[in-house]
């Protein structure tokens, strides 16, 4: 076997002369094979070993770092809830899951800076950055200023807390339970199974009414539009009787109904009832509606249009 003939084809230098001399042979004239000779070039001043051991080192990195954060999150999940009891301090589910999530980002990105140093074509750009730190810092923090104001605001809902994980909020219209407070959003999941996901800066700064944050028990009304000529006092007994039959409304508060709108052929009366939570409070006023409208019907109390 010709070596020499071997070694042009294994040779990325030799291969890229050849193909010149064989072009320049058949087209009769000189065609410029410069970008396959710099490919050529880059290719040979590749170091197959070093790249293999560098990748090998990022994989080990990156599968410590995702492991260690685990293991801290499951540590910090354990020992979290005692330490609070311990040393009496509040902290409740939403600030430890904000704790624990706060380590895991700090673990990853220690992973992944000792990651990066792994490529030596990386070496001069990190001292070319802390060069130019400050200029850097800039230009990140413009680019990622979404990104920092929903971290930041995660940092802050956790800390003073205007809601927290299991709380019941109505949010621009939507009501439903906090599921998850993560660094970047929060999980709000609605009556009807539907996931609101919502940036933490929008939650920080829209209005937010919380059903939990001192007491679960809540004052709920529902309307009933009834003709002029219906009998007021017989349809508010009914109405405040349905009321009191309901298991899901407290008997030890006080239960009314007060004329609040009286037109030429309608009056309307607005029954006044607590409940404890207002997860059951849409509930429990459509079942009275239901009731009381069954009631009406059987007593010969005239609903109006939509009452």
């Amino acid at each position: 076997m010709d070596l020499s003939a071997v070694k042009s084809i294994t040779d990325p230098q030799s291969l890229a002369q050849g193909v010149q001399s064989s072009l320049d042979s058949v087209t009769g004239r000189h065609i410029d094979l410069t970008a396959l000779q710099l490919l050529a070039d880059a290719i040979s001043g590749i170091d197959i070993i070093s790249i293999t051991v560098n990748i090998i080192v990022i994989l080990i990195i990156i599968s410590l770092a995702v492991v260690a954060a685990r293991m801290a999150d499951d540590m910090l999940k354990d020992c979290l809830p005692r330490v609070a009891g311990k040393v009496d301090v509040k902290m409740d589910e939403t600030l430890q899951l904000m704790i624990r999530r706060l380590v895991s980002a700090a673990i990853y990105s220690i992973g992944l800076m000792l990651a990066i140093l792994q490529i030596p074509q990386l070496h001069s750009l990190a001292a070319a950055l802390l060069a130019g730190a400050g200029i850097a810092s800039l230009a990140i923090g413009f680019a990622a200023k979404d990104s920092l104001s929903n971290l930041t605001s995660g940092v802050f809902l956790a800390i003073f807390q205007p809601f927290r994980v299991g709380d019941f909020v109505d949010f621009k219209g939507d009501f439903g339970q906090v599921e998850d407070l993560t660094l970047r959003h929060t999980v709000i999941r609605t009556w009807d199974s539907r996931r609101l996901i919502v940036p933490n800066s929008v939650m920080s700064t829209e209005p937010i009414i919380n059903w939990s944050i001192r007491e679960p028990e809540i004052i709920w009304t529902v309307d009933f539009d009834i003709k002029q000529v219906s009998d007021i006092d017989r349809a508010r007994d009914i109405i405040i009787r349905e009321a009191r039959s309901h298991p899901n409304v407290l008997k030890d508060q006080e239960i009314k109904v007060q004329l609040t709108g009286s037109k030429h052929s309608e009056q309307n009366l607005k029954l006044y009832f607590h409940v404890n939570g207002r997860d059951t409070a849409s509930d429990t006023g459509c079942d009275i509606r239901e009731s009381v409208r069954k009631e009406f019907e059987k007593e010969g109390i005239t609903a109006a249009s939509g009452g």
